[in-house]
């Protein structure tokens, strides 16, 4: 059973600037968090254009529950300006490649793989599909068991592999987020083509629709250093001088 917690992020680029930022956030953030804050890089993705807002990121880190989220917070809102101390070089140098963004705190489905199991499992891909569904209050955690119990094997045979599926906390349980790896691009081009006329697809969305009110789907491109794609946590190996 899952018992983790996520930060589900997107970040908004400064300019050309989605190259500096993944690595300064998965290199020179990571290593250093997997210690103190037993955080674990999820993923990261740049958001391809064609299919959403750029130039933006989307992070995803997993955490020790809750309990160790509050944990995190409580360390991190301090001094002056509610921002550790110790990290504001790091801080200052990430605003040179970033100008804002919006962050949730999601909550897995307890059938939903943890990143390490995952990674273990031999699950690795560059392209990955991102859905938000939007609920019915209440409903948001029926709709992640209904994508477990039909969606996955709908969208298995088009080389789709379900690895992500949050609620939304601090709301109604009115979001859910799926997150997909792809086995290439052509793979998302076929389930698209199939929306329409593929008899498990139709009765998963048919199914979701009972309770969905609203469904985004965008695509994302795995950052060099995201663990899908290397297999592994970013490392000290990978950090980069910044400090100058």
């Amino acid at each position: 059973m899952n018992d983790r917690a996520y930060i589900h992020e997107f970040i908004d680029i400064r300019g050309t600037h989605r190259a500096n930022y993944m690595q300064h956030m998965a290199a020179n953030w990571s290593p250093g968090a997997q210690v103190d804050r037993e955080q674990l890089l999820f993923g990261m993705w740049a958001v391809l254009g064609s299919t959403g807002p750029w130039p933006q990121v989307c992070n995803i880190w997993e955490e020790p529950g809750l309990d160790g989220l509050a944990r995190s917070f409580s360390n991190e809102t301090v001094g002056a300006g509610l921002q550790d101390p110790k990290l504001e070089r790091w801080w200052n140098k990430a605003a040179e490649f970033r100008h804002g963004g919006f962050d949730r705190i999601v909550l897995p489905a307890p059938w939903m793989p943890t990143i390490t199991e995952s990674l273990d499992a031999g699950v690795r891909a560059e392209v990955f599909a991102h859905e938000i569904i939007r609920t019915a209050p209440g409903t948001s955690p029926a709709m992640l068991e209904a994508a477990g119990a039909m969606a996955r094997a709908a969208y298995e045979p088009f080389g789709w592999k379900l690895v992500g599926a949050w609620t939304t906390a601090l709301r109604d349980d009115d979001e859910a987020i799926l997150l997909w790896a792809l086995k290439d691009w052509q793979s998302w081009a076929e389930a698209e083509k199939a929306q329409r006329t593929d008899k498990t697809l139709l009765a998963w969305r048919s199914k979701a629709r009972e309770t969905a009110t609203d469904w985004n789907r965008i695509l994302l491109a795995a950052a060099q250093l995201c663990p899908f794609k290397t297999g592994r946590q970013p490392t000290t190996d990978d950090q980069t001088d910044w400090e100058d």
